[in-house]
């Protein structure tokens, strides 16, 4: 097909940190494509005179490590201008994030075409999204009574508490039956029982790694990156120190990945990152999942390539 016209949307350019971003890969092998390149921040769009628009500006990769973009002025154009519109927005999914949903959303009745598609996001919750698929998960609870965390904590011993809205690992706690601290933590995270968390079991296969397994236009990308946990740490996030191993894909995350991939797919969402410790789904990650790099410096798997391949299909 001929050369497209992309818009991401995305965090300040002079915040990546090229050597692993994943939105630069993407921008990287769109530049090597022919595609014709342009950025925007979240406030960049509006609504006005019954249009969908932002100031998008040119985007041009220099091929440099430090000064690796050159942008244009930014211009006011209708979204649906583009060929496609990529959000790699990074959480908090806040009311902000949601806003920018709406916005993009009414863009689409104009014939804008959105990956992923804002309603998908905004309907999967990256944690609550996994009790869709229970039978992969393991023993978890979504509540902010705290009776009701104690009780989860008293049958299942070793325990996580996590927010609903959290990335890279923040605010992650691990329980156990004995802990005096069990009150405060409660309190702290559901903010005296005015906000609901999830609780799972703890799963000790942690300690090989947190897989991050990317689901691309319906189908399993054939390496995960196994996020091994600093020692002393209980979370495998990267932004929690924890080192990224690319390994390929195991029978069960093979099972997993193939049952979730064309469902989530069929529901607009173009990349999906999930999260399996051990044989348990853990996160569905819909808003800017991660790992292109890594895994493909590691295994010689071109995952931005996948990534545009479904692309360009998708928008045929």
């Amino acid at each position: 097909m001929s050369a497209m016209k992309l818009a991401f949307i995305v965090d300040p350019l002079d915040e990546f940190k090229i050597y692993k971003d994943t939105s630069f890969a993407m921008m990287r092998e769109a530049a090597a494509r022919g595609c014709e390149l342009h950025t925007l921040q979240q406030e960049d769009i509006f609504w006005r005179k019954q249009r969908v628009a932002g100031h998008a500006a040119r985007l041009h990769l220099t091929g440099d490590k430090t000064a690796w973009y050159r942008s244009e002025a930014a211009v006011e154009t209708d979204l649906a201008q583009f060929d496609a519109v990529i959000m790699r927005k990074d959480p908090p999914f806040d009311m902000e994030y949601v806003y920018s949903t709406y916005l993009l959303e009414l863009a689409e009745t104009q014939g804008a075409r959105v990956f992923n598609r804002p309603r998908a996001v905004r309907d999967h919750n990256e944690k609550m999204a996994i009790a869709r698929y229970a039978q992969f998960t393991a023993p978890t609870l979504v509540t902010r009574l705290e009776k009701v965390l104690r009780d989860f904590v008293a049958e299942h011993g070793d325990t996580i508490f996590k927010p609903l809205d959290g990335m890279g690992g923040s605010s992650i706690f691990r329980v156990r039956k004995d802990d005096p601290n069990v009150s405060v933590i409660i309190e702290t995270l559901t903010q005296l029982g005015t906000r609901t968390i999830m609780a799972q079991r703890y799963l000790p296969e942690i300690v090989d790694g947190d897989k991050r397994v990317l689901l691309i236009g319906g189908k399993p990308v054939p390496y995960c990156l196994a996020r091994i946990p600093k020692a002393g740490e209980t979370r495998g996030n990267l932004a929690a120190g924890g080192t990224g191993v690319a390994r390929e894909l195991t029978a069960r995350d093979r099972e997993i990945a193939e049952t979730l991939a064309p469902l989530l797919h069929a529901q607009g969402l173009l990349l999906v990152g999930l999260d399996v410790i051990g044989s348990c789904l853990t996160e569905i990650n819909v808003t800017s999942p991660t790992c292109f790099q890594e895994i493909t410096q590691q295994s010689g798997c071109n995952v931005a390539g996948l990534f545009m391949d479904a692309l360009e299909a998708d928008i045929k």
